[in-house]
This record gives structure tokens, sequence and C-alpha cells, in this order.
């Protein structure tokens, strides 16, 4: 009876795909892969659980385009729970040239169209949109920060999004380096629809401890993999030590969303292989 009901479930929240779908079922998780929207069907094809669009990709799409995407997604009854590529470059949120009425006027449009896709959690990396102009006060810039988060996240909030802002490593990003900061920001904006999540790559490279996990879980609320040799995807437990990383995902009984964010020239012969290597590694 209870996979009968898990089923169920499931195929209520595919049939809201294009029409404002609610939250995935309490437990419910996968495995999903981060991509262009070209590559929605080979990652269909190759066994993903959902597709992680780009969001700025989306809000770029001509009203006709925006429509073609939705049917598509109709058509391969595929979630699209998350997305990626928040802000585009030119939106910048830091720094003396910020726009407070351009970052609302694509908040508006961007949120409320993946929002009718069925997305519920967006990334926030951003790079070029946070990075701090040389010279600029990095006081001054984590308040501008703080500003756009609030009312980012007044605006998720009506479409029923997740904002999560993302630590990047120093050589793609000058502020919000590490779990702590991000966490840091999280509580300044003190806003229910703003959180954190945690790619892996920028995790590993940065050196962080998995033990971190344990002081933000409360505040983790998705997560992007891939190997950090190069970004690729994993495909084998021993190519890299991923051990005490989803020890402690285990431990904090993690069963939200995971993303591949990571290259790799052959989707239809890698996707499987990583998407068995996570399931095993989450326990699942």
């Amino acid at each position: 009876m209870k996979l009968h009901r898990r089923i169920v479930a499931i195929a209520a929240f595919l049939l809201t795909l294009g029409r404002g779908a609610p939250d995935p079922p309490t437990g419910w998780a996968g495995i999903g892969y981060c991509g262009p929207l070209k590559d929605i069907a080979a990652a269909k094809a190759a066994g993903f659980d959902y597709i992680e669009v780009r969001t700025s990709e989306v809000a770029a799409l001509s009203d006709a385009g925006y429509q073609r995407l939705a049917a598509q997604l109709k058509q391969l009854a595929f979630p699209v729970p998350a997305a990626y590529w928040f802000l585009p470059g030119e939106i910048k949120v830091t720094g003396p040239n910020i726009d407070k009425n351009r970052q609302m006027e694509y908040l508006h449009r961007a949120l409320g169209r993946v929002a009718r896709l069925g997305v519920r959690v967006i990334v926030f990396g951003s790079s070029g949109a946070r990075q701090i102009p040389e010279g600029f006060s990095k006081e001054e810039a984590f308040r501008q920060l703080v500003d756009f988060g609030k009312r980012a996240g007044r605006e998720a909030q009506k479409h029923r999004i997740t904002i999560a802002i993302e630590p990047q490593r120093r050589e793609e990003s000058n502020i919000i380096n590490s779990t702590a900061e991000a966490l840091r920001w999280v509580e300044a904006v003190n806003h229910p629809n703003i959180q954190l999540m945690i790619d892996y790559y920028h995790f590993s490279v940065e050196k962080e401890d998995p033990a971190v996990i344990l002081k933000i879980k409360d505040h983790l609320c998705h997560l992007h993999m891939a190997n950090p040799n190069n970004r690729v995807m994993p495909l084998h437990w021993e190519e890299y030590d991923y051990a005490p990383f989803f020890a402690v995902l285990r431990q904090i009984r993690y069963r939200k969303l995971i993303g591949l964010e990571a290259s790799t020239t052959d989707l239809q012969m890698d996707g499987p292989k990583t998407i068995a290597l996570l399931r095993r590694a989450l326990g699942r």
C-alpha cells in the first residue's frame, strides 16, 4: 500500500507540470541533470529523475519559445523541481551600479516562468552578478546582497520557490566562498524562502569539512554533485574520497534533490552509472 500511495503521489505531481506544480510529495527525492534546454530529451533518456533548468535561459525565451518548452516538458512527463544559473551577469547585485528596478523586473519574469514549470528550488550561484568590483567595500557589498535577498525572498515566496545561496570557490566568486559565509547571509536575510545549498565541487576545492553540514542541516535544501577532478560526472566510488561527505548526508537523513552539474562526453553512457553511484551513496 505504501508503494502504491507513493506512485499515485508522484503521478499527480507529474500531471501538474506547466500549470504551477505543487511541492513534490513528502519524502520525494531525485537525482537530476543540470543542463541547457537542448539537453532535456537526452537527460530524460539517460534515466535522470528530473531536469534542472537554467533560470536565466528560461527567462530569456520569447513567449512562443516558453510555450514550446512547457509543452515539451509536459509531453515527456519530465519534472522540473529545481533550477540554477539564477541571475545573468548583467543583473548586478553588488557594486556602485546596481539597479533595483531592473533586479525586480527580472525576478518577476524569471520566477513566474520557472514556477509555472514546477520549480521549487533555485540555486543562487550567479558569480558574475554578485562579484564585487575592485575597490568596492566588501561590507557594503554584503549589505547589498542581504537587501537583494530580502526582496528576492518576498518575490520567491509568492511563487512557492526557495532560493538557495551557493558558496563558490574563490576562483569564481569573491563573496560567499564557504558554507559558514552562506549561513551568515541566510541568517542576515532572515526569510523562510532564502536558504542554502552545497555544490560538492566548490565544497571540495575550498577544502571544507563535511562536519559543517551538521551545523547547517536545517537550512540545507539542495545539493549539486560532480567529481572535483575536472568537474566531471562521478562514475566510480574509488575515483575520489566521497565517503566522508555522504556519511554526513546519511547521518542527517538527506532526502532532498541532488543535481549533477558535471560535464560528460557521453551522457547516455555516464548518466546511468552516476545515478546508480549516487543512489548507493545516499543509501537509496
